[in-house]
């Protein structure tokens, strides 16, 4: 009897082993899976970022050579670093570029403006003009930079 506790012991002993070593594999596939997963997500994030900085710096191009007006160009950049939620990290390289949007950020554009009384939409005019013309030089300075912009690292 004792022979075959020691047997069915041992029998149990092989059965919990083998499947805390089943349970092990497992495991260590899964984090494969997740790793595998996490470093493709990072890689399509990296795509889109390269993507969205390329036309960060193709909007300031068109802003420098006058294909795109000022505040347009400033809300399209703008609206972009919202997007890749950078806007507060690179603001302070680009004090003209966004003291305007922030100006002119909430604006309302096509139905909506044409939607406002006449003179709300003069109002509106006038405070984006009158930005416009005091931070040109240092918007244009800011689109310069922008222009072959590159995002640096994050400590």
């Amino acid at each position: 009897m004792s022979t075959t506790l020691i047997v069915l012991g041992f029998i149990i002993i092989v059965a919990l082993s083998s499947y805390a070593t089943f349970l092990l594999l497992k495991l260590k596939q899964q984090k494969q899976r997740q790793q595998a997963l996490l470093a493709e997500r990072e890689a399509v994030a990296n795509t889109k970022r390269a993507k969205v900085l390329e036309d960060i710096r193709y909007i300031a191009t068109a802003m420098i050579e006058d294909r795109c007006e000022i505040s347009e160009g400033v809300v399209r950049i703008g609206r972009l670093f919202e997007i890749l939620s950078l806007s507060e990290r690179v603001a302070p390289e680009f004090p003209a570029f966004f003291q305007h949007f922030e100006l002119i950020k909430d604006h309302p554009i096509m139905e909506a403006r044409q939607a406002l009384p006449k003179q709300e939409r003069m109002k509106l005019d006038f405070a984006r003009m009158k930005s416009e013309a005091e931070l040109a030089d240092g918007i244009n300075e800011d689109a310069k930079k922008l222009s072959t912009y590159q995002l640096k690292a994050l400590h």
